[in-house]
């Protein structure tokens, strides 16, 4: 199986929207943080990606159509190597708001000491592909942060085929992503899940 779909947009764009409506369109079963966590043996092996020793995608991706959000977004531009006909989507948002959502959310996973039971790989792996590897160590800086995330933007466009990207805020709704993946547009209101406060409250009930 092959990966049709690839997110190289950071977390706290959307993503868990773009994964409910990528399994929605027919692009699933889509590949995502939520799967990480269901599948204990991946966490070691993104461990040993963020030190350096990339995985076999094949073997890790099997059983799905598309992935998004971290840790799938760190490795884009291998991902997009490895898969020549994937398509790439750069989720994107405000920056002061996206900021303003990872600094009450993600960030706020690696500030405090009380790791809820049986996440402390978990939080290994994350601070050490995301926080780390992405942000350098550094997510007090505001500056800094919201500088890596818009270099990352640019990076991609640099990086990939306008006709094989699109740049996509989930505001936009259905019809450009449908036009994009070249499906039909669903009858139903565009989705929106995993608020900063569903995070919040999530991660209160996982203490």
């Amino acid at each position: 199986m092959t990966l049709k779909v690839i997110g190289a947009g950071f977390g706290r764009t959307g993503t868990n929207t773009l994964r409910k409506v990528l399994n929605q369109l027919g692009f699933g079963p889509c590949y995502h943080m939520y799967e990480v966590i269901k599948r204990p043996e991946h966490i070691a092996v993104w461990h040993k990606a963020a030190e350096g020793e990339l995985p076999n995608w094949e073997a890790l991706f099997e059983g799905f159509h598309s992935g998004v959000d971290w840790p799938v977004s760190r490795f884009w531009r291998e991902l997009a190597d490895q898969y020549p006909d994937a398509k790439i989507i750069l989720s994107e948002r405000d920056p002061e708001a996206w900021f303003k959502s990872i600094d009450k959310t993600i960030f706020e996973t690696w500030r405090t000491e009380d790791v809820p039971d049986g996440f402390a790989a978990l939080r290994a792996m994350t601070s050490a592909l995301i926080r780390d590897g992405v942000f350098g160590g550094n997510i007090d800086d505001k500056d800094h942060v919201i500088d890596v995330f818009k270099k990352n933007g640019a990076d991609v466009r640099a990086g990939i085929a306008p006709d094989r990207l699109l740049v996509f805020d989930p505001n936009d709704g259905w019809a450009p992503l449908c036009e994009f993946l070249g499906v039909p547009v669903p009858d139903e209101e565009f989705p929106h899940t995993n608020t900063t406060e569903d995070f919040v409250s999530r991660r209160r009930s996982d203490d």
